[in-house]
């Protein structure tokens, strides 16, 4: 598959980019790894467990990537330690329900381990070895993550973690920066996912694309920026 994936790079006139993904192997992680790897990229799925749809794309499959052990992400940075990384995006993530009548303090620190803490931990450990010049990395986040955004109040734990994740985003634009790595913030839309209970307003093929988008426009110049995938900017 890999031969094959660069091969349809090479045809689109492009060369082929090396992508890691977390969260790969369902929703919108799966479906953004299928789309890398239909292009001719060259893709390396990290996730906890892998699932059917996930191995039959034929792509480089990492499990037991959880984002919330110090000691899973050195062994992920460890198996990655001689790959040179374009692109990273950030997909994995989890939304739990909890109300003000029946605040459950545990769900929202759970949240704020993957939704927040994740896209640092694993940004810092891969960095060493397999971030360079050049790199772009994607942080899938939500608009329920804007303050200026938010008319509606409740999800505590998800719209909190994924201010901090925002805010962690921007933290790394402008530490990265000198070193040629940009940064997007990222929301996918309403998407039909088990994680949204298949209710939304669009399906993950064209949330995919439009995050690709994004990722193949991104530069320096814009790092640190929140944007939709239809490439509407986001109040913070």
């Amino acid at each position: 598959m890999a031969g094959a994936q660069k091969a349809g790079a090479q045809k689109a006139g492009r060369p082929s980019a090396t992508v890691a993904i977390t969260g790969a192997n369902r929703g919108i992680g799966l479906e953004l790894a299928r789309q890398y790897a239909a292009r001719g990229d060259n893709v390396i799925a990290l996730c906890r467990r892998s699932t059917p749809a996930l191995e039959a794309l034929g792509v480089r499959v990492l499990t037991g990537v959880e984002v919330t052990s110090e000691e899973a992400l050195r062994r992920a940075a460890d198996a990655l330690a001689d790959t040179r990384l374009d692109v990273l995006i950030h997909c994995a993530g989890v939304l739990l329900r909890e109300s003000l009548d029946d605040l459950n303090l545990d769900t929202i620190r759970r949240q704020f381990e993957i939704n927040a803490l994740g896209p640092l931990r694993l940004t810092a450990a891969l960095l060493p070895r397999s971030l360079g010049r050049g790199a772009r990395i994607g942080v899938i986040t939500s608009r329920m993550g804007s303050i200026g955004d938010n008319t509606s109040g409740s999800r505590y734990g998800y719209r909190m973690s994924k201010a901090a994740v925002n805010m962690a985003g921007v933290s790394l634009a402008r530490d990265l920066a000198p070193r040629g790595i940009a940064v997007a913030l990222l929301h996918p839309g309403f998407v039909r996912t088990d994680m949204t209970g298949h209710n939304g307003l669009i399906d993950p093929p064209e949330a995919a694309a439009g995050l690709i988008a994004r990722l193949d426009d991104l530069t320096i110049a814009t790092s640190g920026g929140f944007w939709h995938m239809s490439g509407e900017r986001l109040p913070w």
